[in-house]
């Protein structure tokens, strides 16, 4: 256990920060789901304009790496417009 009134601060501040990514990254996941599951084009391409902003959201908060989120965005765009 700590014992730096700072290091227990610092416990406190990492728990707050991880289950805050967790949420985050979950939501974009399901987002990603949905988007792959819809079928008319006009509702894909509305979805992905947000989950694209979501997973940028994610790589510049350094919660996904930078080329994942260059990849998954270059699939679901090219999964939009193959519908």
């Amino acid at each position: 256990m700590a014992n730096h009134k700072s290091a227990l601060k610092r416990i406190r501040s990492n728990e707050k920060r991880r289950v805050l990514n967790r949420y985050q990254h979950k939501t974009t996941r399901n987002a990603i789901k949905a988007l792959r599951l819809s079928t008319e084009k006009s509702d894909a391409s509305a979805k992905l304009s947000s989950v694209i902003s979501m997973i940028d959201k994610l790589a510049k908060k350094n919660i996904i790496h930078d080329n994942k989120a260059s990849n998954l965005k270059s699939k679901l765009t090219r999964f939009v417009s193959a519908l």
